[in-house]
């Protein structure tokens, strides 16, 4: 179905986005969302894009399913809970803690051996009760730390050194650079770090799409699809409860989808449909209605996504408006959401 050809690197430039999603107030349009959208149809193909979906971008967390493939070609044995959480961004609730220590009881080591940044709980719930308890920043809290320990993991398993196991020259990071450039069809135009402190690889919004859609197509039992199995029967362990991705997940049945800081978003179908989103100034009160829209361009059935069209703008208590995705990525019709 696709070609598994790499192409050179996307360019890096100022990325050409376009309007993506209207601030409406009482019918008046007061603020613009500007970002990019790419849906591929099932044959892989550019079925409808919007703004620079060639530009390179750094897909952030969205990304993290690629990496936990990367880990398990490389001889991670998780699969179920643990693995959906190899690929999470947690919210920090006790069920996270408690499968990224199991990850690290597995791999013969403990807490202290994450170089994870240490953070307080993603959930704002979560984190509120933890400050009312008087619990310290943890890296077991942070919302990357069971990527983290499947990283140690790998490394344990493979006879990689666990020191500098974030470094991109570390062995780890090599193997799963790789698997990135695999899968999104293209090389790497450059390696920062990420939040948690991790290798972060710039791609195209194009060859993320492309490399979610691989995972959702491959056939059973490759690392892909466990993956893939692991997160959407566990939708809430890669997130955590309340979340919009474990919701849209739950909504659209054989749906993988993943979200990263900075508005991005990827969901893929099991028949290689797939969308990718990046709002541009990384509004988070963007990216669902802007990816569910995409998802019905894509073919999803709009009532299953009617839960998805973005929170309701307040007035004096009161909603006055919405955030409604443009016209070009939505041409129907919608009333005035006022």
């Amino acid at each position: 179905m696709f070609s598994s050809s790499v192409a050179d690197a996307p360019q890096i430039r100022e990325p050409l986005h376009a309007p993506v999603a209207h601030l409406i107030r009482d019918g008046v349009v007061e603020g613009i969302h500007y970002g990019s959208v790419v849906v591929l149809g099932a044959d892989g193909k550019v079925d409808f894009q919007l703004g620079d979906i060639e530009a390179a971008f750094y897909p952030r967390s969205a990304l993290k399913p690629v990496q936990a493939v990367a880990m398990v070609r490389a001889g991670l044995p998780l699969d179920g809970e643990l693995l959906s959480l190899t690929a999470a961004s947690h919210s920090g609730e006790e069920r996270h803690l408690a499968g990224t220590r199991r990850i690290l009881e597995l791999a013969g080591l403990t807490e202290d051996h994450l170089r994870n940044v240490p953070d307080m709980p993603f959930d704002p719930v979560v984190r509120d009760t933890w400050v009312r308890e008087g619990r310290p920043p943890s890296r077991l809290a942070q919302n990357c730390s069971g990527k983290h320990a499947a990283m140690l993991y790998t490394c344990v398993l493979n006879d990689w050194p666990l020191e500098g196991y974030l470094d991109p020259a570390h062995p780890l990071q090599q193997a799963i650079a790789e698997i990135v450039e695999d899968l999104t069809g293209q090389r790497i135009a450059r390696v920062t770090v990420d939040g948690c402190g991790a290798p972060l690889f710039s791609v195209s919004l194009h060859g993320l799409a492309r490399a979610t859609a691989r995972v959702t197509t491959a056939a059973p039992g490759t690392p892909e699809a466990r993956v893939a199995d692991a997160m959407r029967s566990h939708a809430e362990m890669a997130s955590g409860s309340g979340r919009d991705v474990a919701a849209l997940m739950r909504a659209v049945p054989g749906l993988l989808a993943k979200d990263g800081f900075e508005g991005v978003e990827v969901a893929a179908l099991p028949d290689g449909r797939a969308v990718a989103v990046k709002i541009a100034d990384g509004a988070n009160r963007a990216r669902i209605p802007v990816a569910a829209a995409a998802l019905a361009r894509a073919g999803v059935d709009p009532a299953a996504l009617t839960e998805f069209r973005g929170e309701a703008l307040l007035g004096g208590g009161q909603p006055v408006g919405c955030v409604r995705p443009s016209r070009s990525l939505d041409p129907v019709v919608v009333p005035a959401c006022a």
